[in-house]
């Protein structure tokens, strides 16, 4: 191709170009503080004296959750290596799509900033390229906490180990953890602790001080303790006697303590403290911009079930391992094709069905297949998604290569902050439609 036709094509390329509006911080190479040594100090006043610190509600938990490492004691979990560069598409009109949002019909963007959202951040990559960025309520250099989706991760490990053959689990948990043989655990087949299936009575439930899942929180130091307490979640899986309301395997039952002895199991197989064998399976592998860390404020233990804190551009690349394009951050296919072939086709139906037949309330989405291996939820047109409380969120579609992170918090006690995800699938639904 001569030189005057290469002209001419990227000038007609160019009349195609539909420039990303992106928040004007993203651009702005400055170094900018989240927080005035004023607003830091008056915030840390705020904290509760008499119970969790994340007992407050509004503007003061969007504060707690992207510093939390100014309030509690944190472990690394390190990167390496050069940056992977995340690239801009600067031809999507995701901007300008309208979507279904609790105030009406509107702008997605518009509605992010709006009064009535909670949203904090939210990054979406298409293809392995950002095609939306923005930071309503906070800075993107910013770690925040993402709740329950830090869920996956130590169930992506041992899907990892289980295709290396280190693991199978098929097999009860005490076959691979001795201290669980004369405790409630004993006998669970880790696939129905992956799939929160255990049957155990300890699902997430924080209202009284003597529920099981609080007496699991204050054992781990994520609840205001009592002097009966268990030192350590160790200790409190060995010692208590968890009641069962179902067989494994039958309903699901959402429980934090699950998650805890899948990241017990990830250190009994690979010989390492839990985020070391994060740091090490992935964390090193996929050009983070950040170290990444776990709140751990009893003995450095790491809540695994909901106390990741990351980049959000950092999270973006480890979604990118569900998707064809992760060769954008990494040589190696870490989440192999088989990894993705479970997740999509290989859940099981009535757990879902059973838990909300439970619930006579709730109706079960139409298009809801299954949860699996800790994602909260498979849908027929290929999204799989883990959600985080008070607001965060992770949805990724593989065939579609798209992957969506966002986080934010809630309003008050009554406010959920659960309407992104539909309002996040709606969108990339309308803004994909034609592929």
């Amino acid at each position: 191709m001569d030189s005057s036709k290469k002209i001419f094509t990227i000038l007609v390329s160019l009349l195609f170009w539909v420039p990303l509006k992106s928040d004007p911080q993203i651009k702005n190479s400055a170094f900018v503080s989240s927080s005035s040594v004023k607003e830091t100090r008056e915030q840390l006043k705020k904290l509760p004296k008499d119970n969790i610190w994340w007992t407050v509600n509004g503007t003061d938990m969007a504060w707690n959750n992207k510093n939390l490492h100014q309030i509690l004691t944190t472990v690394n979990v390190y990167r390496s290596g050069p940056v992977s560069a995340l690239d801009y598409n600067l031809v999507s009109n995701i901007n300008d799509t309208e979507v279904n949002t609790p105030v009406g019909l509107m702008n997605f963007e518009t509605f992010i900033h709006h009064d009535e959202s909670t949203v904090m951040g939210v990054v979406i990559a298409h293809k392995g390229k950002i095609i939306f960025e923005s930071y309503p309520r906070m800075q993107a250099h910013e770690k925040p906490i993402y709740w329950s989706v830090s869920k996956v991760l130590p169930a992506t490990l041992l899907r990892i180990y289980e295709e290396r053959k280190q693991l199978d689990v098929n097999k009860p948990i005490d076959f691979y953890i001795d201290a669980l043989k004369d405790t409630s655990y004993a006998g669970i087949r880790i696939r129905n602790i992956l799939d929160m299936a255990s049957g155990l009575d300890c699902s997430d439930n924080y209202e009284t001080f003597e529920s099981c899942y609080y007496l699991y929180s204050m054992s781990i130091g994520d609840g205001f303790r009592t002097e009966d307490a268990e030192d350590t979640p160790y200790d409190f899986v060995i010692n208590t006697k968890i009641e069962r309301n179902a067989p494994q395997g039958e309903i699901f039952s959402y429980s934090g303590v699950d998650t805890f002895v899948l990241a017990w199991l990830v250190e009994e197989l690979s010989g390492m403290p839990y985020q070391d064998a994060l740091s090490k399976e992935i964390w090193t592998k996929i050009g983070a911009e950040s170290d990444a860390s776990f709140i751990a404020p009893r003995y450095g233990i790491p809540i695994s079930h909901g106390g990741f804190l990351a980049n959000m551009r950092d999270m973006i690349r480890f979604g990118l391992l569900f998707t064809p394009s992760y060769k954008k951050v990494t040589e190696e296919q870490i989440i192999s094709d088989e990894h993705i072939d479970l997740i999509l086709n290989k859940g099981n139906p009535k757990l879902m069905q059973n838990l909300y037949q439970n619930i006579p309330t709730a109706n079960m989405p139409d298009d809801l297949r299954h949860n699996i291996y800790q994602w909260d939820a498979v849908y027929e047109n290929g999204d799989f998604f883990k959600g985080g409380w008070a607001g965060q969120g992770l949805l990724i579609n593989s065939e579609r290569d798209t992957v969506a992170v966002w986080t934010g918090y809630k309003k008050d006690e009554q406010h959920q902050a659960r309407e992104m995800r539909e309002i996040m699938r709606e969108l990339l639904d309308k803004t994909f439609e034609k592929e």
